[in-house]
């Protein structure tokens, strides 16, 4: 007994030493897949189609822009807008020609130009723009966060309260950029600046199931305390659309993918289809979505004091001289942040941390034309 079980001893440390082999899945898939990002609003501005190819699963590259592309939008009276490419991959409306309209319809078509591989046509169904009611009111809440032995932090949590009285909106979208001033701890001469960047997160919200068409609360965007976006004042422009049945279903799946905890056998983007079809081939995946929907926006400020927010700058100075000219890389590789005054003697504050020195290397010190100082 005992040779025997030596044996399979033996034999489950060879397996388990061996070399571990990364598993990639043969999915049947092309290569490459076309990615569209299409909105089209009521607003009178300019309206952007993005195009992009993804890459191969193994590959963590984000999609490679699709360029030379011809881009069209049509309406259900026939008539057809074309598309100019801005940029590589992105294709804009004349804002002059073409404005959405509430209660039309439109559709999105494309033609790939590849002298490499076969040319396709592809297009969305018509999608009706709806209404998009106004937004009610935009509030925050300060949500404490007790760490044990440590000091009280106050994060930001925003909601959103909207309605639609004509009980029309079933299902809404939202989107936001964000503006936030910061000030460096310094006396510099590019002390405060702005940064501004877009929601990556996806607000959704079904209210078809409900007795009246109310959107109560909603937990829009939460901001943490390990940002200085509340350390001195905070803009958001919330943008709300009305959208469809369809489209909400679209969104919700990615929404579920990017929160929850994936595996091989969860839901994958490639899985999730929108309402993009290509004519020559209906079998290949398209992925992305074509919407339409008239927008409402809401601009909201936060000027408050929050407790226990991180301080990007307790590690700034690194020296001190009574002259700084004598310093090796002045204004290269050592900037001067403050001066102090010790026994009717300046002492210059040095840094080795150009972020320490010039707020214009994370954002801009050009205030904002719609930045509002008394709110």
């Amino acid at each position: 007994m005992k040779p025997k079980r030596y044996l399979i001893c033996i034999v489950i440390s060879l397996f388990a030493g061996s070399c571990i082999t990364k598993f990639v899945p043969e999915t049947g898939e092309p290569q490459e897949l076309l990615i569209v990002e299409g909105l089209v609003t009521d607003q009178h501005d300019i309206n952007t189609v993005k195009l992009s190819k993804t890459q191969s699963l193994t590959s963590t590259a984000k999609g490679i822009p699709y360029k030379g592309c011809t881009v069209q939008i049509l309406d259900d009276l026939g008539n057809a807008y074309s598309l100019i490419e801005q940029s590589s991959g992105t294709y804009i409306t004349d804002s002059v020609r073409f404005l959405g309209v509430v209660g039309r319809k439109y559709k999105l078509r494309i033609w790939t130009n590849n002298i490499k591989t076969s040319n396709y046509t592809y297009e969305s169904n018509f999608v009706e723009m709806l209404p998009a009611p106004p937004i009610d009111t935009l509030f925050y809440e300060k949500v404490e966060i007790q760490e044990p032995l440590r000091p009280l932090k106050e994060g930001c949590q925003v909601f959103i309260d909207s309605h639609d009285p004509d009980n029309k909106c079933k299902f809404y979208r939202w989107d936001f950029a964000e503006t936030w001033m910061f000030q460096l701890p310094y006396r510099v001469t590019n002390r405060t600046c702005w940064i501004s960047d877009n929601s990556s997160i996806i607000n959704v919200k079904n209210t078809s199931l409900l007795a009246e068409d109310i959107v109560s609360k909603y937990p829009l965007y939460y901001i943490s305390p390990q940002t200085d976006r509340l350390s001195k004042k905070y803009s958001i422009l919330l943008n709300q659309y009305s959208i469809n049945e369809d489209e909400f279903d679209y969104w919700q799946k990615l929404k579920n993918v990017n929160e929850e905890v994936g595996s091989l056998y969860d839901i994958t983007p490639s899985f999730i289809t929108g309402n993009i079809t290509c004519i020559e081939d209906p079998f290949q995946n398209v992925l992305g979505y074509f919407s339409v929907s008239a927008k409402s926006s809401k601009r909201f400020y936060i000027a408050d004091n929050f407790t226990g927010l991180v301080d990007l700058y307790s590690e700034c100075p690194s020296d001190t001289v009574a002259n700084p000219n004598s310093v090796k890389g002045l204004n290269k590789t050592v900037w001067v942040i403050d001066t102090l005054q010790l026994g009717g003697f300046p002492l210059y504050v040095l840094t080795t941390n150009k972020n320490c020195a010039d707020c214009t290397l994370r954002g801009t010190k050009i205030k904002p034309s719609w930045w509002k100082d008394d709110k």
